[in-house]
Formats: C-alpha cells, structure tokens, sequence
C-alpha cells in the first residue's frame, strides 16, 4: 500500500460547488474564486465538480465568461463545499490495485454539520465517477480529513498530533493505536508528528495543510512568522524547531523553505488563517493562494526553486478565508488512473 505524493502525475482535480445553500460570506466572490481555480486546474488536468445543480453551476462559468470544457459535473447533496476533507483519499496497493479510502468526516470534530458530506464520496462512487477498476474501502468508524495529513510518496506522513489526536475525533483510540491504523491504511513507515505550530484562526485543530507541505521526499516548505509581534509569531517560530529537527529516512536534514506569513486579515474583528502552504500542487503547474499583497510574489519566487519543472499560477484566494480555509481546502486531487 502507498499514498501518493501530491506532485506525481494527477487523473483530475474534485472541486465541491458552492450555492446559497452553503454557509458561506459574499457567496458571488467565493464563486468567483471557484471559477478561477476551475479555470487554472483545466488548463493542466480533469476537474470534476461536484454540486447540487448541474445547470446552475455551468451558469456561474457562463456568466463570468469562462470555460467549463474538460469539466465532469456529477449532482450531489452537501453541507459544505471543503472537498480535500470530505473527499476519498486514493492510495495504490501493492500489486497496482486503485484504492479509494472513504473515512468518516465529522464536521472537524463535531464543530459543523456534515452528515451529507460524509456521503459524498460514496454517492458519487456509486455514480461511476471513478474508474472501474477503482475499490472503495469503506474506512468507518475512523474520522480523517485529507487536510491533516500530507505525504512524500515514499512511505513518511506528515501530520499535527493536535488535530489527529483531538477530542470527537478518534477519542477512543491511543496515540499507538491511531499510528498502527494509518500506517496501515496508507503503507506507511512513519508518521513525522508537528507537537507544535498553529495559525489564529483556524478551526480544523491545526491541519498541517496550511502549516507545512512536502515538496520533494527531502524538502518541506512551512508557513514562517518573523514579527515577533505577531499572534503567531510564538507557535511558529515552535513548529519551525520541530521541523528543524527532522530526519529523512536516511537521517539528513530536510531542506526547508519558508514561506512568509500573509499580511493579517480580519472578518468581524477575527483573523484569518491566511497561508501560502495551502498550494495546490497539480500536473505541471502549481497553484499559490494569493493574499494581495508583495508577499504573494515572495511566496511563488520560493516555491519556484523546488518546482522548477512546474508554472507557480497565483490565485487570488482571499474570499475562501470567510470560510476559514483556503485554495488546497476547498480541492482534493486523485493519482493518475482514477
């Protein structure tokens, strides 16, 4: 068994579609985001949409002018729109079998309403979306969201204990025990554990999707704060000694490439979780949540150096942080095949 890293070559990208039925702040300029991030994914991959209303969704492309060729729609009831959280993770088995694994999605950790986002992936599987030669393995009773795990491909998981080991998650299980079943859902030789590292904000208890993010089997990019008047300032500046001290299988160093912190942002007096490790790594290119500022250069600049075969496409993602998540939330991409 094996997880894939998300820079080998990709089948297509989920998007899950918002409408005024989703909960979310200035709904035009959330579609409007949606329509750019379909748009930039259809120019290097598939996209497959999920969403409640076919024609209405194909709409929203027409009336902003856009493409929607290359695009599969497939209609589905949803609470929400977070697909890397509610979408099947795909994993390969040994002898090249195509595995989709459906774990439960509970609102993170019981915050939010999600009992028809946790059959999303099983409803459109029974649509024939995937491949015929694609299995789902049905994963209940385990709670995992695909933003608070990321992988090298080659055996090593990146995750947050704060998150994997959270109350209304898998409470009922130890530490030991939650390591022994993602190892072996996912083929895994280790899990590299962040004990520290947060962003103000964020309500996922710290998805390491907006902390830190492998880029290559030895190099880990990750959201750096150099204001030592910044809220986040302290548990960054933790997360970055953790990552520091890091090995890679073969006991070197990871080379690690910071990211700077977006300038902050508030709704209703809240800050943001604003963060350029949410990327969207996708064939070819990759895609940076853009935050209006010079720093979205900086970032892309960075990510360049360890994507040099790939385009740095940024995005304007400012309108997804209403919803406190960001550009690699609200996708969820599948391996080659799928």
């Amino acid at each position: 068994m094996r997880l894939p890293a998300e820079w080998e070559p990709q089948g297509f990208v989920q998007l899950t579609w918002p409408d005024d039925e989703t909960p979310w702040y200035q709904l035009d300029k959330v579609i409007d985001c949606y329509v750019n991030i379909a748009a930039a994914v259809l120019r290097h991959e598939s996209l497959l949409i999920v969403c409640r209303s076919e024609s209405a969704c194909k709409e929203c492309f027409r009336s902003r002018g856009v493409s929607f060729e290359g695009a599969r729609f497939v209609e589905c009831p949803m609470n929400d729109t977070w697909a890397r959280d509610h979408g099947g993770i795909a994993v390969l088995g040994d002898s090249g079998e195509k595995l989709l694994l459906d774990f439960v999605f509970n609102g993170w950790g019981l915050k939010f309403g999600s009992d028809l986002d946790n059959q999303i992936t099983r409803t459109i599987y029974n649509k024939g979306i995937f491949g015929a030669d694609v299995l789902l393995h049905d994963m209940r009773p385990f709670v995992l969201e695909g933003g608070s795990i990321d992988s090298d491909g080659c055996g090593t998981m990146m995750a947050t204990s704060e998150c994997l080991l959270s109350i209304n998650r898998n409470e009922y299980l130890t530490r030991g025990q939650i390591e022994d079943r993602l190892c072996k859902a996912f083929g895994l030789k280790r899990i590299m554990w962040l004990e520290k590292g947060s962003i103000e904000g964020d309500d996922t208890d710290s998805h390491v999707d907006i902390l830190a993010r492998f880029c290559s089997p030895d190099t880990i990019a990750y959201t750096a704060c150099e204001d030592p008047s910044d809220d986040n300032y302290a548990p960054l500046k933790e997360m970055e000694q953790c990552l520091r001290e890091f090995r890679t299988l073969d006991g070197k160093p990871y080379k690690l490439v910071p990211l700077p912190l977006p300038d902050a942002m508030y709704l209703d007096g809240y800050r943001l979780p604003a963060s350029y490790a949410n990327f969207l790594i996708i064939n070819g290119a990759v895609l940076i949540p853009g935050a209006g500022s010079s720093k979205d250069q900086i970032a892309a600049s960075r990510l360049q150096e360890v994507f040099p075969g790939r385009q740095m496409e940024v995005i304007d993602c400012r309108a997804l942080l209403s919803g406190h998540g960001g550009l690699h939330c609200v996708t969820m991409n599948y391996p080659k095949g799928y």
